[in-house]
């Protein structure tokens, strides 16, 4: 017996999540902890929640997801990636709702590169005439 599932992977900066959504009772696991253990911060449960609200599916299914790399911005962002391509493989005919809520655009902007001769990306040593 197979069960069936549809897989959706989102990416934010160095952040990478593979999401399993399955018909189910509505639980919700990152990295095999319930979500409300594994991100703790206020907004971030809402953001990676807001997938499922647009489609209207909050309790309808089971998410499964596998989250690496990154920090916890990175990561929630990576999630709602993931939720929202998964839902989209799920029924095509979301795709209005998630692109309205601007759910399939992965975010590109990454952390830019230390320079030679700067201190960071673009911070340059204070300067002294004398």
């Amino acid at each position: 017996m197979s069960v069936q599932y549809h897989e959706g992977i989102g990416r934010r900066k160095t952040s990478t999540a593979r999401v399993r959504i399955s018909s189910g009772s509505g639980k919700f696991v990152v990295n095999g902890k319930p979500l409300q253990a594994y991100f703790t911060r206020s907004g971030d449960m809402e953001q990676i929640m807001a997938p499922l609200r647009a489609a209207g599916l909050e309790k309808g299914l089971d998410v499964s997801v596998l989250v690496r790399g990154g920090g916890v911005t990175g990561q929630t962002g990576a999630v709602q990636h993931g939720v929202a391509r998964a839902l989209l493989e799920l029924d095509p005919k979301l795709r209005p709702a998630m692109r309205g809520g601007g759910f399939l655009t992965r975010d590109s902007r990454m952390k830019e590169r230390k320079k030679p001769g700067l201190k960071r990306a673009r911070k340059a040593p204070t300067y002294t005439k004398r």
